[in-house]
Parts: structure tokens; C-alpha cells; sequence
């Protein structure tokens, strides 16, 4: 079982047993990979399965440097379909990823986090930005959880619970 799966799976078994899980907490908080203001273009949106269509990244409003956000290694640099593309490899299976950025980095190079490791080119969106994307062991999720711009969910009640139901754990 992957990570990711087993993370997801304490988190469902808890939740269902009524066990507070943390999950945004135990994500590592990393720097944004560009400075500046943070504006959002286009938010993360997961795909109903693999090869689903989403968009599997955020899309933020940027110019100039990107930014390793964690220290990690270089895991590939190089020109896709028609953009260049960096990503670097995190420990715990993560992989970060970054287009369209022109680097000169190499795969293996070592990164530590704030260090500068290529600049914006044109071509993914109308204006300046840089896509970024998420991976745990191959599974794509939003890079927000690991930049903490997710907060907690809170469910709330949309009747009322009478008493005897919450004794027995049961809805009405």
C-alpha cells in the first residue's frame, strides 16, 4: 500500500470511529515557489480517476525566479510536449513539478529549499505563470496541502440530531 493510500485510509478508518485526524497538520509546510503576491489563477482540481480530465497543479500569477520550495534532489529537467518542465524529488515520495521554467539544473543536483532553480517562460496561461504540481508516490494531489492553504473541513448539522439518535450513532 502506497503512502498515500495508507494516509487516506487511517484517515477514513478514524473519521469513521469519530477520531480527530490532523491531516493538513501532517503535511510538511514548504516555502511558495515564487515570491512576491500569491494570486491563483486556477486552483487544483482533481480528476474522478487517473485519466480523468482536472488540473492537476495551481496555476500562480508569476514572473521571473522559481523557487525550490523543500530541499530536495533534481529529478528530471527537460522539454514535454511543448514546454520545459523541472521537477525535484522530496523525501517521503513526494515529487514537485514546474512548467513552463527553463533550468539549468540537472537531474541529481541537490536543492535546498529557497534556492532559485530556473525562470518563467511564456506559454501555460494567457499572462505570466507558473504551474505547479504535487505528487505522492504518483498519486497527484493539491500542492495548497503542503503550502497550507487548505483549512479544516467542518461539517454542519443541516437538521436537528434528537437526542436518542446520538445515543445510538445512528441519522434520522
Amino acid at each position: 500500500m502506497t503512502r498515500l493510500a495508507l494516509f487516506v485510509s487511517l484517515t477514513v478508518a478514524a473519521s469513521a470511529v469519530g477520531v480527530a485526524v490532523p491531516a493538513v497538520a501532517s503535511m510538511p509546510r514548504w516555502a511558495w515557489p515564487v515570491h512576491g503576491v500569491h494570486q491563483l489563477l486556477r486552483p487544483f482540481l482533481a480528476p474522478a480517476t487517473r485519466y480523468s480530465v482536472g488540473h492537476r497543479g495551481i496555476d500562480i500569477a508569476a514572473s521571473g525566479s522559481v523557487y525550490s520550495p523543500a530541499d530536495g534532489v533534481v529529478h528530471f529537467t527537460g522539454f514535454v510536449v511543448d514546454q520545459n518542465v523541472l521537477s525535484i524529488a522530496h523525501p517521503g515520495g513526494v515529487l514537485s513539478s514546474y512548467e513552463p521554467v527553463h533550468s539549468t539544473l540537472s537531474a541529481g543536483d541537490h536543492v535546498r529549499r529557497g534556492e532559485a532553480v530556473g525562470t518563467i517562460e511564456p506559454g501555460h496561461c494567457s499572462e505570466s505563470c507558473l504551474h505547479f504540481g504535487v505528487r505522492i508516490d504518483g498519486q497527484y494531489v493539491s500542492p495548497m496541502l503542503f503550502l497550507g492553504g487548505i483549512t479544516h473541513s467542518v461539517l454542519i448539522p443541516t437538521r436537528p440530531l434528537r437526542l436518542s439518535d446520538a445515543r445510538s450513532g445512528s441519522s434520522p
